[in-house]
């Protein structure tokens, strides 16, 4: 499969004020008057317009089951299924299509992997290396696993700035880890995690591993080969794509010693009550109907990023990561929770005096959209004594004015408190 890179077309200039009006909820009325500045792009992108009409397209002249029928409808459902896998193997350069398994999403692919290669693999006195600053869907399913086997969970500490350094990483793995799990990028703290080194680390260690990609599929160049990752998951959501879809990225010789995750539907070759035959990777773990229009719409979503040059994308939202960062702290209690170098665009933060969720409330009052709370990650909470933080993330349709709004917006809050 050749790299996505070798036949990419010339792209125009990166244009983030022309790409927001792709994007129609951008332009919605609020009750307040307000025009909508969304800064939660970490819990979940706006869609554009080529994502919503392919879904709507499926519907409308697709809608019937795939693999299963030679009819018309049948054929061109399938040709839209099966469509998405290619160009998400190429987006994401798979050795091969059969590659990618179709799934609701990171958390379900992190529990595929977890109940499928782990569970029937590990015994007592075996180790699961993950770190400190996971999203609590790469924690629990591991916890779960653990209690069922007898392993045991292994942590790699953060940091003061919230950094994972390479060196704890390697000090944790020994000979007992048999799976290493982790964010390529931290939802709560926006880390870039060392990840290709982690990889090769856990690798001579004799581990495999799974990384966590949700949050860098929009913000990061992704190549797992290049990567060596074991298992990559994804969700469609943070890709500009729907929710409730995604993918898992397993290699060939993982996925096909695994056992099937479910029963039933196309995971099948042959079924009788003397036995039961299971169907070829990726299929056999894909039982039942599938979302056939979240796959429809993510392929839609590939092909509205793949239409950038990436690298100019990822410049420009750090320019905005860089410009917010700046300006907030210059605001007079006010802290940022996480400083990693070399971070993608997430702020988390608090201010003296100001509960997150009030801060939160305020901003939405001014059409400013962020998250509050613990973000799914309360051991990173917990690591840094607090009970939760306000969190801005920033995607390609955010703009220079949106970051004005937010620091007029924070100014606000601060002359308020005091």
């Amino acid at each position: 499969m050749p790299n996505r890179e070798d036949t990419a077309a010339p792209r125009p200039a990166f244009d983030a004020e022309r790409a927001a009006r792709d994007f129609p909820i951008l332009a919605e009325a609020l009750p307040s008057g307000k025009r909508l500045v969304y800064l939660d792009n970490a819990a979940t992108t706006q869609k554009p317009t080529a994502v919503l009409e392919a879904s709507d397209a499926y519907y409308r002249h697709a809608n019937a089951n795939v693999h299963r029928a030679i009819h018309t409808l049948s054929q061109r459902a399938t040709a839209q299924y099966e469509g998405a896998r290619d160009k998400l193997a190429a987006f994401l350069n798979a050795g091969s299509r059969d590659e990618i398994v179709f799934t609701r999403g990171t958390t379900d692919g992190i529990n595929l992997v977890a109940q499928c290669y782990a569970r029937p693999r590990l015994a007592e006195g075996d180790e699961i290396l993950v770190t400190e600053l996971e999203h609590h869907s790469n924690i629990v399913p591991w916890q779960m696993i653990a209690e069922t086997t007898g392993a045991k969970i292994v942590v790699v500490p953060l940091g003061d700035d919230g950094s994972v350094s390479l060196d704890d990483f390697k000090a944790k793995l020994s000979d007992r880890t048999k799976i290493a799990a982790f964010a390529h990028i931290s939802n709560s703290l926006g880390t870039v995690l060392p990840i290709a080194d982690m990889i090769a680390a856990a690798h001579q260690a004799g581990a495999v591993t799974l990384i966590d990609g949700a949050q860098a599929v929009a913000h990061a160049r992704v190549d797992v080969q290049a990567l060596d990752a074991d298992f990559y998951v994804m969700s469609s959501h943070k890709l500009f794509g729907p929710t409730g879809f995604g993918a898992l990225y397993g290699k060939r010789a993982l996925l096909e010693a695994m056992p099937p995750y479910q029963g039933g539907g196309d995971m099948i070759e042959r079924v009788s009550f003397s036995g039961t035959t299971y169907n070829e990777i990726p299929y056999k773990f894909e039982a039942g109907t599938p979302n056939i229009a979240g796959a429809a719409a993510l392929g839609a979503a590939v092909d509205y990023v793949e239409q950038f040059d990436m690298a100019e994308v990822f410049a420009y939202e750090h320019a905005l990561l860089a410009r917010a960062t700046e300006a907030m702290e210059a605001i007079d209690g006010l802290r940022i929770i996480g400083t990693a170098p070399g971070k993608a665009g997430i702020i988390s933060f608090v201010m003296d005096g100001v509960h997150a969720h009030d801060i939160g409330t305020l901003l939405d009052e001014s059409g400013i959209a962020i998250r509050t709370g613990h973000h799914c990650a309360m051991p990173v909470m917990e690591r840094f004594e607090v009970p939760a933080t306000a969190r801005v993330s920033f995607a390609l349709y955010n703009t220079q004015a949106d970051v004005d709004a937010l620091i007029d917006g924070l100014g606000s809050i601060q002359r308020i408190f005091g």
